[in-house]
């Protein structure tokens, strides 16, 4: 058993304080990740539920916090059950935070008590950990990111530098006369907790108490996520700064930011050290036109680019309408007809894999057998299957690219002269006519189906007709059609990155503007494209000294927003 690991005591739960971080889900500890794994019941407040949530084991029981912002400083939030065994039927209960991890701590259950950022610094938490030490209840604390301390490490704001100063935490909403004169009286960093229409006061008071009106200010708000927007003023024209980014007035005024007052938070040190709000994409809502699985790398490779993807199934799987013919091929493979098995996507692999299973079987099946495959992820399923790929293309990813690669056909070496080419009924025949004229026979079954998929919500229809995402990508000539023919045409704003030729020459014909071309038809390398398309965009506004606006924000109607970097 690891020292971190958690007893499970018979009489008593366990409860676990832990600190969630300012909103990047990456920002988790790995002590945070494993007492998530552990949890029977997972209390949470809302603003961090996503982000713990996905660590949490099926059938965790979740328990969702409402904080009562009313009373700002009174360590007693107003929780509401929504886990049905803790309350009657249409009538959540409200408790107080400490009673309700107690509760749900009897019964020797693990409970993790999630908040944001770190539950000494940003949470009331001490109360809580009162009560579990009365009750005799274990309970231990999971240090998260503090957001004072999280979101100027986004926003590229040191707080300290090689001669060292003071570093002062004031939170504006419960801040006394003394702690202002306190810290107007300091020359170090003041890192301040405040709201978006407090802090103009909050800086007001700094210099009330003595601070220069000139010195540097950065406000950030929605600090570590791809919302995250920072403005550099000074602590007298900070107010001003906000009114002519049009931020303020709004109805938005109570957001929580985080302000950095100091010499360390100067607006020429912040334009080097901004490594966040200055990713290519930062900020950019992409739209990914393929299934959950399929998009899941290219997902994170987009949010590395500080992108928020979206994803959109344009088409769906099914079974053939005839499964004999798959049928009897896989049995095929274990009787010996076959020298090669040639996968070309990764739903290929998953229609054999789902008969493999069927029939009881597993890789072992494979042995003797020649296993090509086209794409990495391809590649990347048939090893997650346990089989590691014989061929996979040198050059180009695709049927040609296989072909080129693929041996003729050889009597001496080649005991058997037949291909299992299971596939797409919609796949075309370059790959069948190739391996043909090299000498093989060819067994093309169909092994799936692909259907247009249903069409997304009405929400997600308007944001693609209405210029609300800044950039589709679009990895074949199918998924131009379908999308188009189940969500509508992208906006003439939006920033059209096709996979090759084929599918911008789709994409033209439908009436789009293609803005960028994979150098190679990959997916990753198309998302590379669309980050440099991205980057060189936001350097020529820069030159020019125009604001860094994202595409989406030039449709009709559109706010123009302030650069944040």
């Amino acid at each position: 058993m690891s020292p971190t690991t958690l007893p499970a005591p018979p009489e008593h739960g366990h409860v676990t304080f832990l600190g969630a971080g300012p909103g990047d889900p990456g920002l988790l500890t790995l002590r945070a990740v494993e007492a998530l794994a552990n949890a029977d019941v997972l209390v949470a407040e809302h603003e961090v539920l996503d982000v713990v949530r996905t660590h949490a084991r099926q059938g965790v029981a979740e328990v969702h916090t409402d904080s009562d912002t009313s009373e700002p400083g009174t360590g007693t939030p107003q929780l509401t059950v929504v886990d049905g065994a803790s309350t009657t039927a249409g009538a959540p209960a409200m408790r107080d935070a400490a009673h309700l991890v107690m509760e749900a701590a009897r019964g020797g259950r693990r409970v993790v008590r999630a908040v944001t950022g770190d539950p000494g610094l940003d949470a009331y938490a001490a109360e809580e950990m009162l009560a579990c030490a009365s009750a005799g209840v274990p309970f231990e604390v999971v240090p998260g990111i503090a957001t004072a301390v999280g979101v100027p490490a986004y926003a590229g704001v040191p707080l300290r530098d090689a001669q060292g100063a003071d570093v002062r935490f004031v939170d504006a909403r419960t801040a006394s006369d003394r702690c202002w004169t306190e810290v107007g009286a300091s020359d170090g960093t003041v890192v301040v907790s405040a709201t978006l229409d407090s802090v103009a006061a909050a800086a007001g008071e700094l210099v009330s108490a003595g601070r220069k009106p000139d010195t540097p200010m950065t406000v950030t708000v929605a600090g570590t996520t791809t919302r995250q927007r920072t403005w550099a003023a000074t602590l007298g024209t900070i107010a001003q700064t906000l009114k002519q980014a049009k931020v303020l007035p709004s109805p938005d005024g109570g957001r929580p930011v985080i302000a950095v007052v100091g010499e360390r938070s100067a607006p020429a040190r912040r334009d080097e050290l901004s490594w966040f709000e200055s990713k290519p994409l930062f900020g950019w809502k992409v739209l990914v036109p393929r299934t959950k699985e399929q998009a899941a790398s290219l997902s994170d490779q987009l949010r590395s680019y500080g992108a928020v993807p979206h994803e959109v199934p344009t088409i769906a799987v099914e079974p053939p309408r005839t499964p004999q013919q798959m049928e009897r091929a896989v049995k095929g493979l274990v009787t010996g007809r076959y020298e090669w098995i040639a996968f070309t996507s990764v739903n290929a692999v998953k229609a054999v894999r789902e008969k493999f299973e069927e029939y009881g079987l597993d890789a072992r099946a494979f042995a003797g057998i020649k296993v090509a495959a086209v794409g990495d992820q391809t590649a990347a399923a048939l090893i997650d299957f346990g089989v590691r790929p014989d061929l996979v293309p040198s050059g180009e990813q695709s049927a040609r690219g296989l072909v080129e690669d693929w041996p003729p056909y050889d009597p001496v070496f080649d005991p058997i002269d037949r291909v299992f080419l299971p596939r797409a009924d919609i796949a075309t025949e370059t790959l069948v006519a190739g391996l043909i004229e090299l000498g093989w026979e060819v067994d093309d079954v169909t092994a799936y189906r692909t259907v247009r998929a249903s069409p997304p919500p009405a929400e997600t229809r308007e944001a693609i007709k209405g210029g609300g995402f800044d950039a589709v990508l679009f990895t074949s000539s199918s998924t131009v059609r379908n999308l188009v023919g189940i969500a509508g045409k992208p906006h003439n704003v939006t920033v059209i990155a096709c996979i090759g030729p084929a599918t911008a020459k789709t994409a033209e014909e439908h009436g789009l503007r293609v803005d960028v071309m994979a150098p190679e038809p990959s997916v990753h390398k198309l998302a590379e494209a669309l980050a440099d398309f991205g980057a060189r965009r936001r350097l020529a506004a820069l030159d020019a000294g125009d604001p860094v606006t994202r595409p989406s924000e030039r449709r009709p109607g559109a706010r123009r927003r302030r650069s944040t970097t």
